[in-house]
C-alpha cells in the first residue's frame, strides 16, 4: 500500500518546522516532514539569531512584530522560551541614511512596532565604550534582541510532534510526484519509495530550486554566502543590544559566553556557494575586513583575539525576500527564500503558510500574502524596502 497524508513538508529546518506546527495547531495533524539529514542541520543552525522589526517593507516589519510576541510568550505557547534574550536592537546610521531611517520608523510605528530615537548620551548607556561620532542618527526597539534558531526549530518540532506530526530524518526526498494533469500529488524518496499526499510544502531553503524543477516549476534561488567572526574582547561584554550598524555596514550580537558575533553588513558584492560544498570558515579578507569594523566601532577593547568563523548561506531571491505561497504546479506550495530573514518571521511563516493552505487567506495583522506571491519575479513587482538604505542592499 501506498503511503499517503494530507500535508507532506520537505524539509526540517526552522520554516518547515514551524509550518508543521501550525498546520497541527488549526487541526490538520496528518501531517508528515521530511527530513534529509537530521533536524535544522542545515542553513537554520547557521543563523546569527537576531529578532528585529525594522524592515523597510510593511509586510515583513508586521511578520516580525508578530515574532518578538511570539517569541516573548513561547514558554506559554510552545512550553520551551526557545533561547530567546530580550536585549533590545540599535540601528545606527551615517548622515546619507537619516531620511530612510526617519522614514522606516515612521512606518513601523504606524503598524504599532514598539521603535524610537534615542540620543548618543542614551545608546552609550546601552553599550559603554561604543564609538558613537559617526552615527548620525539611532533608532532602539526594546523588545528586539537575540534568539536560537536551532532551539526555536527543534522547539516547533517537539510541539508539532505532541500534536500528532510525524518526522522523519535521514530521509532525502529525490523529486516530486505529478500525475497527468500536472498536479503534485507527492515524493519520491532517494531510495525510491513514494509517498503521496494532498499537498506537498516545499520548505528546503537554498535545496528548493532543483527539487522544484522536478515538478517542472522554476524558481531563482541561490545560497549566497555569509561569513561570521567570533570575537574575545579579552573581557566579558556585558548584556548590550544587537546593533545594526549602517555607517559602517557590520552588525554586532553578543554571545552568550560574552564573545562578539560579527558580520558584514555589505552585500555589494555578493559570492554565491554550493550548499553542498563550501568552506565553513571565514576567509582572510572578510576576517580583515570584518576585525578592522570592529574595531573601529570598539576601540577600547582590552585584549581582543579571534575565537572562531564559521559560514552559512543566505536562500536568496532576486529581491531578497521569501516565496510563500501556492506555486504554478497545483499541489505544492513553496516557503522558500528567506533571504537572512528567516528566524525573526519563523512563527509568522508558520502562521501564514498554515493559513493559506487551510483557507487560502489569512488575518495577520498588516501582511499582504501578494507580497510573497510566486508570480511577482515575472510579473516584475519586486517586494522592495520603501527607503532603502545605501550601501546596505535589501536586507533591511
Amino acid at each position: 500500500m501506498t503511503e499517503t497524508h494530507s500535508y507532506v513538508v520537505v524539509g526540517g529546518g526552522l520554516e518547515g518546522l514551524a509550518i508543521a506546527w501550525a498546520l497541527a495547531e488549526r487541526g490538520e495533524t496528518d501531517v508528515l516532514v521530511l527530513e534529509r539529514g537530521t533536524l535544522c542541520s542545515g542553513m537554520t543552525g547557521k543563523s546569527s539569531g537576531v529578532v528585529r522589526c525594522h524592515y523597510g517593507t510593511p509586510s515583513l516589519a508586521a511578520m516580525s512584530w508578530y515574532g518578538v510576541d511570539f517569541f516573548t510568550n513561547a514558554a506559554e505557547i510552545l512550553d520551551d522560551d526557545l533561547g530567546f534574550q530580550q536585549c533590545g536592537y540599535v540601528v545606527g546610521v551615517g548622515d546619507n541614511n537619516v531620511e530612510p531611517l526617519r522614514a522606516n520608523i515612521a512606518m513601523m510605528q504606524s503598524l504599532g512596532i514598539a521603535t524610537h530615537f534615542i540620543t548618543h548620551d542614551e545608546m552609550a548607556q546601552l553599550w559603554p565604550g561604543l564609538r558613537l561620532d559617526d552615527f548620525a542618527l539611532l533608532a532602539y526597539e526594546p523588545l528586539g534582541g537575540r534568539g536560537d534558531a536551532y532551539l526555536a526549530g527543534m522547539g516547533f518540532a517537539a510541539a508539532a510532534r505532541r500534536l500528532g506530526v510525524r518526522i522523519r530524518q535521514s530521509t532525502p526526498v529525490a523529486g516530486l510526484l505529478q500525475d497527468a494533469s500536472g498536479r503534485v500529488h507527492g515524493v519520491t524518496l532517494a531510495d525510491g519509495t513514494r509517498i503521496h499526499a494532498g499537498t506537498v510544502v516545499l520548505a528546503a531553503g537554498p535545496w528548493t530550486p532543483a527539487l522544484a524543477a522536478t515538478a517542472g516549476v522554476e524558481i531563482d534561488i541561490r545560497a549566497q554566502r555569509a561569513q561570521l567572526v567570533l570575537v574575545d574582547q579579552g573581557e566579558p561584554t556585558p548584556v548590550v543590544p544587537v546593533l545594526s550598524d549602517l555607517a559602517g555596514l557590520s552588525y554586532l550580537c553578543r554571545e552568550p559566553n560574552g564573545e562578539i558575533l560579527a558580520g558584514n553588513s555589505d552585500h555589494s558584492a555578493p559570492e554565491y556557494i554550493d550548499p553542498d560544498n563550501y568552506v565553513n570558515r571565514a576567509d582572510e579578507s572578510t576576517i580583515d575586513t570584518v576585525v578592522g569594523k570592529l574595531g573601529h566601532r570598539l576601540p577600547d577593547m582590552p585584549d581582543p583575539r579571534i575565537t572562531g568563523s564559521y559560514v552559512g548561506a543566505y536562500d536568496v531571491t532576486a529581491d531578497y525576500n521569501p516565496v510563500i505561497g501556492p506555486s504554478p504546479a497545483d499541489g505544492l506550495f513553496l516557503a522558500a527564500g528567506f533571504s537572512g530573514h528567516g528566524f525573526k518571521i519563523s512563527p509568522a511563516v508558520g502562521r501564514l503558510a498554515a493559513d493559506l493552505l487551510t483557507k487560502g487567506a489569512t488575518d495577520l495583522p498588516n501582511v499582504d500574502p501578494r507580497d510573497f506571491r510566486y508570480e511577482r519575479f515575472a510579473e516584475g513587482d519586486l517586494l522592495v524596502s520603501l527607503n532603502p538604505y545605501e550601501g546596505a542592499g535589501e536586507m533591511r
